[in-house]
């Protein structure tokens, strides 16, 4: 390589660059009660997203007058209401789908043999 003072490295010859801008964020503590808590680490989980996500999508509804909700979760849940199924309908359905799973998964392991 040759030696020259104006000699600069740019993104495309060192490898990759982001060249965007970072999203800035504000490490922050408080304190909540346990039941705050647990209900948090349950809607994070039911979005499947972390825990400061599920807070900010909280703020923001809230502060924009919206309610919470997520795509696809709320339909599912009105088409779960409109079946008007008992407990004990739903305890049976969820048995019967688990026995075939169950009955699908030998099958293949058994295949492989």
């Amino acid at each position: 390589m040759q030696q020259n003072s104006d000699f600069r490295l740019t993104g495309n010859e060192y490898g990759h660059m982001n060249l965007s801008m970072a999203i800035p964020k504000i490490k922050s503590t408080y304190s909540l009660d346990v039941e705050t808590v647990e209900t948090l680490e349950r809607i994070a989980q039911r979005w499947r997203v972390s825990k400061s996500e599920a807070l900010r999508r909280a703020i923001h509804a809230v502060a924009g007058g919206g309610t919470l909700s997520v795509p696809g979760i709320d339909t599912l849940d009105g088409l779960q209401k409109s079946l008007d199924l008992s407990a004990a309908d739903t305890r049976k359905w969820s048995e019967s789908a688990r026995a075939e799973r169950r009955a699908g998964s030998r099958r293949s392991e058994g295949s492989d043999r």
